[in-house]
């Protein structure tokens, strides 16, 4: 059985889903799409006994990116993003932070591209571009764990939006269709909203397949 643990918080005004991924005994954590609140989120990793080691980013979003400076500065932890999110995360207009409020950026320190992988909570994290919601959104698969956390690309039978700038809907069905929908169908979906699913579910009953075939 797997020690890999996932705590789900559900932060900010779109509740958004941030994920504190562990291994029950041990103390280092990987944080996905910090989305707000970061003293809520430090609290939890302080209840649990965990640090953070990484910080996760499906795409640059306001609502995924919100708590990214408040992590690094209790733990100056290196931050992932897809290498094609570069110029979106540092644009408020381009993030939708401005249209939400007062604009903010966030940093990246390591842009990563389809096909690289990351080696963190002793476990090989895949990382798959998958366009459509934005130009660079990935998704970061843990095959061993027969998991992927999918960001706003794959949600419980829906799919991410498609009408924010940069947004395709030709580019998010051939993601959902050619990246997502060919790994087992046992693989757990951790979405950026919603609840979590799976795979075969979604192959079942999500409205996209319709498309995709």
């Amino acid at each position: 059985m797997s020690e890999l643990r996932i705590q789900t918080l559900v932060l900010g005004m779109v509740g958004t889903n941030c994920y504190i991924v562990y291994e029950e005994g041990k103390t280092p954590a990987v944080i996905v799409d910090p989305a707000d609140n970061g003293p809520r989120i430090l609290n939890r990793c302080q209840e649990l006994g965990v640090e953070p080691e990484a910080i996760l980013l499906t795409h640059g979003h306001f609502d995924h990116i919100g708590a990214v400076e408040d992590i690094c500065r209790a733990f100056p932890v290196p931050v992932y993003l897809g290498e094609r999110e570069a110029d979106l995360i540092k644009d408020p207009q381009a993030n939708l932070s401005a249209q939400f409020g007062a604009g903010y950026t966030a940093r990246a320190d390591h842009l990563v591209k389809d096909n690289d992988s990351l080696t963190l909570l002793g476990r090989t994290w895949q990382i798959m571009e998958t366009p459509g919601h934005t130009p660079g959104s990935v998704c970061y698969y843990v095959a061993e764990e027969e998991l992927i956390f999918s960001g706003d690309t794959l949600f419980h039978e829906s799919f991410g939006r498609t009408d924010f700038p940069g947004g395709s809907t030709a580019s998010l069905i051939s993601s959902i269709g050619k990246k997502l929908m060919v790994l087992p169908e046992e693989t757990m979906v951790y979405s950026g909203h919603g609840e979590p699913t799976t795979i075969g579910h979604e192959k079942a009953y999500n409205p996209i397949m319709s498309f995709c075939r």
